[in-house]
């Protein structure tokens, strides 16, 4: 054999073993390095320092929207079965719809602002992601542990937009006035005194609620529809005034039964200036000290939500000695 051949061959093999080299070598480099981030000392490490911060917990991943829409009415004036009191022919929900029933965690602290979730309020109540509605942060969630965002996983009878219970309400909460456009609530005059069965009246002042919104309990509007905001930024919804005799002053109440008094105030009126409205009772026979409250509703009969969760709710009460 000729020395230019053996030279040929020799030149070949080397060319074909530098081949096998660069297909293999990364192939092979990519394998070990996996198995080393697997189970390496480095992940070890990183998982032993993680344990206990709450930060390898899981929480859900996403919520889920469905459901039409019936027509409902409502109604305003003195009302103590939810029926309500005006008229109102706008839509109402049938309650089949929606997600994120249930908020498991308040990640209050510090001054007291939660940071606000990813493609949400643009300043106007509006969602700038119109389609990512679809359940928390999901880093948020495992660090907060949330136990429930739906009722995806409740055991209880879905609710039906009438006022059964226990039931899980899978209705998405829907729009969050900001700070300076929440409702708020107070009564401003009050009897301090009254004669049993003698009529009397309250004087209830609203800012920042549109009184245009409320469907009809009683029909089946109780907790089916998302919180609204009108074109403002101002909370639609109306308010309700109770009065219930205390059995004991110095404890908190029963809550189960029903008041002794009970209207819901849907009256068109309403919005950023405060105004006033008169609540006319006829009067409790039984004798005691009288508890009455007024507090905002959404369209729907669920408290107003809040930018933060150091805020006032829309509410307000006072005591009235019967007797």
């Amino acid at each position: 054999m000729s020395p230019s051949t053996t030279n040929r061959r020799r030149t070949a093999a080397a060319a074909a073993f530098v081949a096998c080299l660069l297909v293999a070598g990364p192939a092979a480099y990519a394998a070990g390095a996996a198995t080393a981030d697997r189970d390496g000392p480095a992940a070890e490490n990183i998982a032993e320092s993680l344990s206990g911060t709450g930060l390898t917990g899981s929480g859900p991943r996403s919520g889920s929207k469905s459901g039409g829409h019936d027509h409902g009415t409502s109604s305003s004036g003195q009302d103590p079965d939810g029926t309500g009191s005006g008229t109102d022919g706008a839509d109402g929900a049938d309650g089949s719809g929606g997600a994120d029933g249930a908020d498991g965690a308040d990640g209050s602290g510090g001054s007291g602002q939660d940071p606000a979730p990813e493609g949400q309020d643009d300043g106007n109540g509006q969602d700038d992601e119109a389609g990512n509605n679809d359940g928390p942060d999901q880093d948020a969630a495992a660090a907060l542990e949330i136990l429930a965002s739906d009722c995806s996983a409740s055991r209880l009878t879905a609710h039906n937009g009438f006022q059964e219970a226990p039931r899980c309400v899978s209705t998405a909460f829907g729009e969050v006035a900001d700070a300076e456009r929440s409702p708020s609530l107070l009564i401003t005059e009050a009897p301090d005194r009254v004669a049993p069965g003698e009529p009397f009246s309250l004087t209830v002042s609203t800012r920042n609620l549109v009184r245009d919104r409320f469907l009809a309990a009683a029909q089946g509007g109780y907790y089916v529809e998302s919180s609204l905001l009108d074109g403002e930024g101002l909370q639609r919804g109306h308010f309700h005034t109770a009065c219930r005799i205390l059995a004991d002053p110095a404890e908190a109440p029963d809550s189960a039964p029903a008041p002794l008094f009970f209207e819901a105030t849907e009256d068109g009126g309403g919005g950023t200036t405060p105004d006033s409205v008169t609540i006319e009772v006829p009067g409790v026979d039984q004798a005691g000290e009288l508890q009455c409250s007024s507090w905002a509703g959404d369209g729907s009969h669920r408290t107003p939500m809040m930018q933060r969760a150091n805020q006032t709710p829309a509410f307000d009460s006072v005591r009235i000695e019967v007797g």
